[in-house]
């Protein structure tokens, strides 16, 4: 078997095993593994501009907020349907993550990662400044009735499950084909050497404003994804936090690896989840286990494991 082949059935396994989990796992479990699954696609969007194209953001909630709040203020305010609302979301994700590239692409290094988080920041500040509108800290919540797409109670465990799965699903296999196509190579060839690829005769600029925007508008899929099927959008998911947690669960699964973010996602929800069981100082055992990890397994989870048995493990 080739090895792409390989890779194509290493990636659709696991995408089976979590469509069969459905039917197995007890209902605690059932629900963090949807919220898992979408918060891992968030992740997924993260990687795209931190894994192959090298550029450290500090900003990805606001790609997050912009399209949770883009997808929750046209049901809240405007009595929009799911898709549309979902489909506003997507597109204000598109847009500010446009505008936000097109400007802070201008800088380099550590210059980019402080702008990325000013634009956040301002963003939260924005959310909290228009509270009448958004709520503030507070958040609205999306009722149950103003979750059904097609007929489709996204309220329902098994319908809120499947259409995580989904959302997951689109964002694995597109980022599997992306590394796949010459685009995606040009990602990695900027991440590895940007002035090699400069003199190759690549257009650097316009190759990151495109990671920006696709990271960006992947990022807002799960925002509004995530504020639909759990039926809650707060100013919390625009702060520094969510834009921090992305970049832990990709350094822990592996940057620059497909299956990366959500192996770091699932390890950092369980490991909080089941610390926090057994102390309140649950942050302690968790900052414990991440820098053992950091030192041991630099790489992150997934990237050990290409470097040890998988050398073209995508």
């Amino acid at each position: 078997m080739s090895n792409t082949k390989k890779t194509l059935v290493l990636h659709l396994g696991l995408l089976v095993v979590l469509f069969a989990l459905q039917f197995v796992l007890p209902a605690y479990h059932h629900g963090n593994l949807a919220r898992i699954m979408v918060l891992a696609a968030y992740a997924v969007g993260y990687n795209i501009l931190f894994g192959y194209t090298g550029l450290l953001s500090l900003g990805h909630a606001l790609f997050f907020a912009a399209g949770m709040y883009g997808m929750g203020l046209m049901i809240n305010q405007f009595g929009a349907a799911p898709f549309p609302a979902l489909i506003a979301g997507l597109l204000a994700g598109a847009l500010v993550s446009l505008a936000l590239g097109f400007l802070a692409l201008r800088t380099e290094g550590v210059a980019f990662m402080i702008v990325t988080l000013m634009f956040a920041q301002a963003g939260y500040l924005t959310v909290l400044y228009f509270g009448t509108y958004t709520r503030g800290d507070e958040g609205f919540v999306i009722q149950q009735a103003e979750r059904v797409l097609w007929c489709i109670d996204l309220s329902d465990p098994t319908n809120r499950y499947f259409a995580a799965f989904l959302i997951f699903g689109v964002s694995l296999l597109l980022t599997l084909r992306l590394v796949q196509t010459p685009f995606g190579r040009v990602l990695i060839a900027i991440r590895e050497n940007e002035e090699r690829a400069r003199m190759l005769g690549y257009d650097v600029f316009a190759h990151k404003l495109a990671a920006v925007v696709l990271s960006g508008t992947i990022s807002a899929m799960a925002g509004a994804g995530y504020g639909l099927l759990f039926g809650y959008v707060g100013a919390s998911f625009a702060s520094v936090q969510y834009s921090i947690f992305p970049l832990l669960w990709v350094l822990l699964g592996g940057a620059g690896t497909v299956l990366g973010p959500f192996v770091g996602t699932l390890f950092m929800f369980y490991l909080i989840d089941l610390s926090s069981g057994l102390t309140s100082a649950y942050m302690l055992i968790a900052g414990v286990v991440l820098v053992l990890l950091t030192l041991f397994a630099p790489q992150g989870l997934v990237g050990e494991l290409r470097n040890r048995l998988w050398k073209e493990l995508p």
